[in-house]
């Protein structure tokens, strides 16, 4: 008898995952509850057992209880509180492991799919990858080797759910990390990541080690390493951009491969206002503003993209339009737009203690300036459309991620950088890279391969990569 109980808790701290003092504990308490029943309620009753012997030790009302008496306690009873305890152990020994393991990549086999949820078999429990989790396009079957990363471990009843994701950021995240050395060997730091899912992401990369491409690096042999990620993604595409803390050069490394005229700065209303010529505006906003929307993720600033003839327009309607707030002089109309200002909305949306850090406001002009704006941009949003504005509109989705645009064509699928890092080499990562040849297209420093029909010869270093199709 001691021994099946020592065996019967050691079979259980093994499979189960579940302290052994826990397990020696629900016994007691099954043991007592059913003894409690057999006994009248006013009775005193106590069962211990010995963690070193298994041997079970009882008393009832301070008197020893025979073993033979111990026998008659219904037994069904103890078995079920028995297994209530178990199951609720394994439940909290689930949810310790894998809540420390939020936002990590986890291996399984599709078990099912119900209501276009995917149950996976990760093992020892099971993981959800709801519909809302997958990337679009794709389809699993029963049977399928799949990775996807935690996002969530919840309890439910008797049950650990656990939430699996693969349209997350950090599923980018550990992809890089798996494929790349130097990223896991903290050679290469991820600075910033932007996604939609299933279409395109933009990556923001720094080299701690000046002697390592991280472009390069990230990209591999031929486009190797990348190669490898674009296919777990079903063909998503991948900007690699290089990280400079310095806005005026990380926006251009943003929007490649669009060529940037200037670039803006409007810290008060966190703006960028990007400059760009007319041939370059399409390439610069992408389609259905997908690149400009990445970008503005990635700096996490708001980007604006205008041609210096659209500037000039909002600046001359600007200045006429704050010309009619009462009290205000020609001097604070001109600070209104140098600090980005182009319209009654953005005053409207200023906090009035902010916009009286400007020379020439205190708190009670700025409110009745902000007062003012709000009446005028509602009055004006009825008579006339809102001014031009090539800001993308950020749609949110589960987990924060942006509507996708239609899926780009395979041809635009691969995503390659043209050089691997060496010792000798001491490429900083603030500048462009040689476009090489790669099979089915050229790959430019944004990290983006171009159709073989599109190729072109790179005849210096730092050649601007080719355009993408729009």
């Amino acid at each position: 008898m001691n021994g099946e109980v020592l065996r019967i808790v050691d079979s259980i701290h093994r499979d189960k995952n579940i302290d052994k003092e826990i397990v020696f504990q629900g016994i007691e308490m099954a043991l007592l509850s059913a003894a409690k029943k057999f006994f009248p309620e006013t009775d005193e009753v106590s069962i211990t057992i010995n963690r070193e012997t298994g041997s079970v030790s009882a008393t009832h009302n301070g008197q020893p209880l025979a073993p033979e008496v111990l026998g008659r306690i219904p037994a069904q009873t103890a078995k079920q509180i028995i297994i209530q305890k178990i199951r609720e152990a394994e439940r909290d020994s689930q949810y310790e492991e894998y809540a420390t393991r939020a936002g990590e990549i986890v291996h399984g086999t599709v078990q099912r799919q119900e209501g276009g949820a995917v149950t996976i078999n990760l093992g020892k429990t099971e993981g959800i990858l709801p519909r809302s989790e997958q990337i679009p396009g794709e389809s699993h079957h029963v049977g399928e080797r799949i990775r996807a990363v935690i996002v969530d471990v919840r309890k439910t009843n008797q049950r650990v759910k656990i939430i699996l994701s693969r349209t997350h950021p950090d599923f980018v995240r550990r992809l890089f990390e798996l494929e790349i050395p130097e990223i896991a060997e903290r050679i290469i730091d991820i600075k910033a990541l932007a996604r939609e899912a299933g279409y395109r992401s933009k990556v923001a990369v720094v080299s701690i080690d000046t002697k390592v491409d991280c472009v390069g690096a990230c990209v591999g042999v031929r486009g190797t390493r990348i190669k490898n990620i674009v296919d777990e993604l079903a063909g998503e595409r991948i900007d690699i951009v290089r990280w400079n803390e310095s806005l005026q050069v990380m926006i251009p490394n943003a929007l490649q491969p669009a060529e940037v005229a200037d670039v803006m700065l409007f810290p008060m209303l966190g703006r960028a206002i990007v400059l760009v010529k007319e041939d370059q505006l399409s390439l610069a906003i992408g389609r259905r503003g997908q690149n400009v929307r990445l970008a503005s993720k990635l700096v996490g600033w708001d980007i604006e993209i205008m041609t210096s003839e659209e500037l000039d327009e909002q600046i001359e309607r600007a200045v006429g339009l704050f010309g009619s707030i009462p009290n205000i002089e020609g001097a604070l109309v001109d600070r209104f737009v140098e600090q980005g200002f182009l319209s009654f909305d953005d005053l409207s949306i200023m906090d009035p203690e902010e916009l009286a850090q400007l020379e020439g406001l205190d708190v009670v002009k700025a409110t009745e300036v902000v007062q003012f704006a709000e009446i005028e941009a509602e009055r004006l949003a009825k008579v006339a459309p809102p001014r031009k504005s090539r800001t993308p509109t950020v749609v949110e989705s589960e987990p924060a991620e942006e509507v996708p645009a239609a899926p780009q064509s395979p041809t635009e699928t691969s995503e390659a950088e043209p050089t691997s890092p060496t010792e000798g080499d001491a490429a900083a990562c603030d500048g462009g890279a040689v476009p090489t040849e790669q099979p089915g297209g050229v790959v430019g420093d944004n990290g983006e391969a171009s159709p073989a029909s599109e190729q072109k010869p790179a005849e210096e270093a730092g050649a601007s990569p080719p355009d993408e199709s729009q």
